[in-house]
């Protein structure tokens, strides 16, 4: 198992609010991720993010490594940590005008060494699990045009190019209460799990993402690889990529 991640404020935002944290857990022989996607005015955004990712890995691990854990037990402590999380940001959110409508994406993953584990995900920050040479996105994008894919109005060719395509349904800070979803998930041997911002999802195809995860021998080299096809067209957003890789 190895874990890397990476973050750039891309070729055309004067800042980056996007914010990633990678813990290993000893007691618990397992690793915490978890990206954010900032968004709101001045820094917020980045505030939010940085907030946010900070106190759902604080609240993992703290649990993790005080009480024995079973793997079922996870998507609850996952889901209190998001809490958690939200309650930062929204609290925050208050403090002046400057702040107000900061909040942030949030995709996490809470994986043992055997690579069982489970991913939560609120806002359109994606996770994808590379199996046996193949991607598939274990997150479920809260977005506008995820509905309307989802009611039959839009193609997936027209959500590519969708005028609303940034626009997210749920976000940690924009409200006192948030819900998540979790998923469960399971690495074989040579499978990889990548968590992104939308700053790699909507500019590098998912077949692309495929070949450098297929070819990068570490989760390093898969990062930088990432990154650097992001920057080659243009990154228009920050851009954050962690791999974890059995």
């Amino acid at each position: 198992m190895n874990c890397f991640g990476l973050t750039d404020k891309g070729r055309t935002r004067p800042e980056n609010q996007d914010s990633f944290l990678i813990e290993d857990c000893e007691k618990a022989s397992c690793s915490i991720l978890a990206l954010c996607d900032g968004m709101g005015g001045a820094n917020a955004g980045g505030l939010a993010s940085q907030l946010s990712a900070k106190a759902f890995v604080n609240h993992v691990y703290h649990h993790l490594s005080t009480f024995p854990t079973r793997l079922s037990d996870y998507p609850r402590v996952m889901l209190e940590a998001c809490d958690e999380a939200n309650g930062v940001a929204w609290a925050y959110s208050q403090f002046g005008d400057h702040l107000t409508g900061m909040g942030t994406t949030l995709v996490a993953a809470v994986l043992r060494r055997n690579g069982s584990g489970y991913v939560l995900n609120v806002g359109d920050s994606r996770a994808y699990h590379l199996h046996r040479h193949t991607l598939r996105q274990i997150s479920r994008d809260h977005s506008l045009v995820e509905e309307l894919l989802e009611a039959g109005i839009i193609t997936p060719e027209q959500a590519l190019h969708h005028p609303q395509k940034n626009v997210i349904t749920r976000a940690l800070g924009s409200d006192q209460d948030v819900t998540a979803d979790t998923f469960e998930v399971n690495l074989g041997p040579g499978d990889c799990l990548l968590l992104c911002s939308d700053g790699l999802s909507n500019i590098v195809p998912e077949d692309e993402i495929t070949a450098v995860l297929n070819d990068s021998s570490t989760a390093e080299a898969a990062c930088r690889d990432l990154m650097e096809l992001a920057l080659s067209r243009g990154a228009p957003d920050n851009v954050t990529i962690v791999v974890w890789k059995r």
